[in-house]
């Protein structure tokens, strides 16, 4: 059979084709003994999902959470004892007679960052063995009533901290409701 002998593409039958050929019964694919395979959409939607994602993923930097569980106002004051702490030390520590041996002042610094640097600070102060420390989360800038974020976080994190036992609000001398005393463990 020669070139010019097949039939040219134009004149095949459409029905010869399609001989042996049956209707789907069904309009989806078996994929039984398949491997399963996972392929991805780029598309804009997709990438702002992910992106939704991984902003709403609570960041949890040195055991330190990045949600704040208990909002405060700008002039409440705050106090924290862990169980254990004796009352003749959290009034020492209230009425500022516990010398503080070292201080951090977080005004101007971003969330993210202040969690770091506190961190970072009580850590330190820990391991140089010193007894109470002072830490300036500041006030908001509002009126009078707004809650104040990062006096907020503060007061949530050194609760999460294992090396602090107690804080309370400072004396108006030392920053008043716009920072705090902070009362570490003893060395073992």
């Amino acid at each position: 059979m020669s070139e010019n002998d097949l039939p040219d593409e134009n004149e095949l039958d459409f029905s010869a084709a399609m001989k042996g050929v049956s209707r789907h019964t069904d309009d989806r694919a078996d994929l039984r003994g398949q491997p399963k395979k996972l392929k991805l959409a780029d598309d804009e939607t997709t990438r702002y999902k992910r992106q939704v994602a991984v902003q709403d993923e609570e960041m949890v930097v040195d055991g330190l959470t990045s949600e704040v569980i208990n909002l405060v106002e700008t002039e409440d004051e705050l106090i924290y004892a862990a169980p254990g702490v004796q009352l003749k030390v959290m009034k020492k520590l209230k009425q500022g007679h516990l010398p503080w041996d070292a201080g951090l002042d977080l005004h101007g610094y971003t969330l993210d960052d202040a969690r770091t640097e506190l961190s970072s600070f009580i850590r330190e102060c820990s391991l140089r063995q010193l007894r109470c420390v002072m830490v300036v989360h500041g006030k908001s800038n509002s009126v009078e009533g707004q809650q104040a974020l990062m006096k907020s976080y503060v007061n949530d994190w050194l609760q999460q901290m294992p090396q602090v036992i107690a804080f309370s609000s400072a004396q108006p001398k030392d920053g008043g409701t716009g920072a705090l005393y902070v009362l570490l463990k003893r060395a073992k």
